[in-house]
């Protein structure tokens, strides 16, 4: 038995939890929970099968662990959920995000817990005005299934919680030097294939919303783990980036960055768009488009934040700008389309 602090990651095999994994690995033991083995074979050692959607899968997973590891757990970090931009019927939101949350926290009851940490998102917060920051405390306002899922699982951790420290992660869209963020990848797309799209937008082209370069996030996490015992007991962190770039910043980016001259964008009703998108999603035998009519209505959104708060009580700052870092996302695209596309747009 290792005499390492031990971390349980649930939804460990993803983007975000396959990163988080070689972050922690050296210092901590790591246990992997998911419904999928991992693609690494070092990692099946010490995975475990978990569907948050079953009591019995729930329970009894925690039970092996509770007999292999022991009772003590230095961190719960809790990424998994359900997630889908095709699927807003509330149901497995309902069951994966937020009643499997409460499987796990019940399940965990058996354990010694030093920290709990759930990854959130942005979203839950209501839009403001350009120009106006939100922060840590600002009003929750979700508009679609995924956030408000997260509210609600955010809502039965601060229920369940009252004897266990946690901290909520309020995270904004993750990228990295390649991409790997699905609403950016989309918009590269659409102005790398000259796709007629690319210079009609229904909403404030001013508007926009941050992000966060995924080593800033590690970063973040890794502080988060290692003070677990001097932290807040009930911890909301707001994470991303101060800069906010409109829709507009982006076009002319990225126009420059692929043909060389930024992007005319002409504003159209959003009554008009919707349509369009209900069309476009109806015709068989083509790709499924990435727009679906319900986007359109907040397709305007915007997002600024004020991260003095967060910054303070972890000692933390990104390191990483997106406007910066889209260069990079545009070099990996042209050098090797194929394999950019195939790793972005993979089903």
């Amino acid at each position: 038995m290792s005499d390492k602090p031990l971390i349980l990651i649930t939804g460990a095999n993803g983007y975000l939890g396959t990163r988080i994994c070689k972050a922690l690995e050296k210092k901590y033991t790591l246990v992997t929970l998911d419904n999928e083995k991992p693609c690494d074979a070092y990692h099946l050692k010490d995975y475990f099968y978990i569907d948050l959607g079953c009591d019995n899968s729930v329970e009894n997973t925690m039970e092996h662990i509770l007999e292999t590891y022991g009772s003590k757990i230095a961190s719960v970090i809790h990424l998994a959920a359900y997630y889908s931009f095709d699927n807003q019927d509330k149901e497995p939101y309902q069951n994966i995000t937020v009643d499997g949350t409460k499987r796990l926290l019940k399940a965990l009851r058996s354990f010694e817990v030093e920290q709990f940490i759930f990854s959130s998102t942005l979203l839950v917060y209501k839009p403001c005005r350009v120009g106006k920051r939100i922060h840590e405390t600002s009003k929750l306002d979700p508009k679609w299934e995924y956030p408000k899922s997260k509210v609600a699982a955010e809502k039965v951790i601060a229920k369940e919680c009252a004897q266990t420290p946690f901290c909520i992660l309020r995270i904004t869209g993750v990228y990295d030097d390649t991409c790997h963020s699905l609403p950016l990848a989309q918009h590269i797309k659409r102005i790398y294939e000259n796709h007629f799209q690319k210079h009609f937008f229904p909403g404030n082209t001013d508007s926009g919303a941050p992000y966060l370069h995924v080593d800033d996030l590690l970063t973040a996490i890794e502080k988060i783990v290692e003070k677990r015992k001097t932290l807040p007991p009930k911890l909301y962190t707001l994470l991303g980036e101060e800069n906010t770039y409109s829709f507009q910043d982006l076009q002319d980016q990225l126009g420059t960055l692929i043909h060389g001259k930024k992007m005319t964008t002409v504003r159209i009703p959003k009554w008009i768009a919707i349509i369009g998108s209900w069309i476009e999603n109806q015709i068989p035998f083509l790709p499924d488009p990435f727009i679906k009519p319900w986007m359109v209505s907040i397709c305007d959104d915007h997002y600024e934040l004020d991260t003095t708060y967060t910054k303070q009580v972890l000692d933390w700052k990104p390191k990483h700008d997106l406007l910066q870092s889209l260069p990079k996302m545009v070099d990996a695209l042209k050098r090797s389309p194929k394999s950019w596309y195939k790793e972005h747009f993979k089903k």
